[in-house]
């Protein structure tokens, strides 16, 4: 009995020591994130990270401006190309900081002229804005791309080191050591693929946004044209 009760308290000793070890080794998200292997490729993911943040609220505020338009804006418009008070419409464009109100300004100053003169210089004012739109998107294309595929560099770099040191003293060989290592080198690919798919997010929802205003300025600059095309 006492042999049984002495066998018991042993094995608890040996699971509650095994649970300490466990516990012990194991690792906040900061110790992961800015583990000494993998700061070489940590850092660059986290400053990629940081800047598609950045251009997507700048980007998203810029969005937001350029799709709210004023509901009375082209009434007005209307009503004072009707009256001939074209250096009217002129100041409400003007004092409109928004694509539509430029592309709009661009096309009254061409009145007069043939209405493909117009259209024309409203399609090309219309470009210039989309690019203004579409200004650093393509940054965040390419970190949604780069992201995974930096991580995956750091991945491979780090497996061909362990796998270098392990065949380099094959004759003291410590699995401790060498599953850390792996695990430093996936380290980046988590990270890569985290950075990736954050940034694709973003890029998805900002070219989504660029369109709806797109398709905005071309139903509002084919209602300019069919105003001109009104009797006054």
């Amino acid at each position: 009995m006492i042999m049984n009760y002495l066998t018991l308290l042993q094995v608890e000793n040996t699971v509650g020591e095994t649970v300490a070890e466990a516990t012990e080794k194991q690792l906040s998200i900061f110790e992961l994130v800015f583990d000494v292997h993998s700061l070489w490729i940590m850092i660059p993911l986290i400053l990629m990270l940081c800047l598609a943040i950045y251009i997507f609220v700048e980007r998203l505020l810029v969005l937001n401006k350029a799709g709210q338009v004023d509901r009375n804006f082209m009434n007005n418009i209307r009503d004072f190309i009707h009256d001939g008070k074209i250096e009217s419409a002129v100041a409400l464009c003007k004092g409109n900081d928004s694509p539509l109100a430029r592309m709009i300004e661009k096309g009254l100053s061409r009145l007069g002229k043939p209405l493909n003169d117009i259209a024309a210089a409203i399609e090309n004012t219309g470009k210039l804005e989309i690019q203004r739109l579409e200004k650093r998107v393509s940054i965040v294309g390419t970190i949604s791309g780069a992201g995974p595929m930096l991580g995956f560099l750091g991945t491979v770099v780090g497996m061909v080191i362990a796998f270098h040191n392990m065949a380099a003293n094959p004759n003291n060989l410590d699995v401790s050591t060498l599953s850390a290592g792996i695990y430093t080198a996936m380290i980046t690919t988590v990270g890569g693929l985290i950075v990736g798919i954050i940034a694709y997010f973003f890029y998805n929802i900002l070219v989504s946004r660029i369109s709806n205003v797109v398709y905005m300025l071309e139903a509002k600059s084919t209602e300019f044209m069919d105003m001109l095309h009104e009797p006054m």
